[in-house]
């Protein structure tokens, strides 16, 4: 990375992760989301931090999403050899959902696509009563990948997944927690004081029963994955979605800020 896409704190026990791309709307690289996973895969081998806060850098954002089209520079050769193969979205969220300890999304700004699905991977999400949140894959002409949509149904269940995926709607405010894409809505003013107030409790219990009941947790979650023949056809969906003209479309009319025209092919 050119510069600190990704700044890291620990204070005694609680750890924050602060997505520092202010003029991209703090959107996910692929170099942050591999620092994501490598200082994840470090604390968890330190075993010191006993809850995460992730955040954006900014007032404004959360995150506005994936950004497919920043190249990677100036990365450690770990990180380099990652990359080569790893997909880094799949990585950075799974190392999320499966970090041993609570992970708390201090969500104080807009959140869209990769960036609401990370929150998604958090197991508590706080946000300022500001925020605005939505999916936008059916008005770009793209298919969701399945363990993307399982994330969501898991947080959301199957009912509000469909709604938000199917509408791509943006959600503001009291909305948002209507939805259930956050479980605290909070004035900004007083949302650190209170995400930090959770993770300092958390931390401060016992690490056995904390680790062992995420573990147990997401064990139970597994249960809810497609089985080999389905993922065959959903990731054909995918493919088809993705080759089609529709998402060229899609790409265009969100870069000339205007209504797409889909035709289903």
């Amino acid at each position: 990375m050119s510069r600190n896409e990704l700044i890291k704190e620990i204070n005694h026990t609680v750890g924050t992760l602060k997505f520092n791309r202010p003029e991209k709307g703090n959107s996910l690289s692929p170099a942050l989301l591999i620092e994501l996973h490598l200082t994840l895969q470090q604390w968890e081998a330190e075993n010191t931090v006993r809850a995460v806060v992730i955040t954006g850098n900014s007032d404004k954002a959360f995150s506005s999403g994936y950004d497919i089209t920043a190249i990677p520079t100036e990365m450690t050769p770990e990180a380099a050899k990652i990359l080569k193969t790893e997909n880094p979205l799949e990585l950075g969220l799974n190392s999320v959902k499966n970090f041993p300890y609570p992970v708390i999304a201090m969500i104080n700004g807009y959140c869209f696509g990769a960036g609401l699905n990370l929150a998604m991977c958090c197991d508590i999400r706080i946000g300022a009563d500001h925020i605005k949140a939505g999916m936008p894959p059916a008005k770009l002409g793209l298919v969701y990948h399945p363990e993307g949509l399982m994330q969501f149904i898991e947080v959301i269940g199957i009912a509000g997944t469909r709604e938000l995926f199917f509408t791509g709607h943006t959600y503001q405010g009291k909305q948002v927690r209507e939805m259930g894409l956050v479980d605290h809505l909070v004035p900004l003013s007083a949302l650190s004081e209170t995400a930090y107030r959770m993770a300092n409790e958390i931390a401060e219990n016992a690490p056995l029963s904390v680790r062992g009941i995420k573990k147990i947790i997401n064990m139970i979650g597994k249960h809810s994955s497609l089985p080999p023949e389905d993922r065959i056809t959903a990731d054909a969906l995918l493919a088809q979605a993705f080759n089609s003209h529709d998402l060229k479309e899609g790409q265009t009319a969100f870069m000339e800020k205007r209504k797409p025209v889909f035709t289903g092919n």
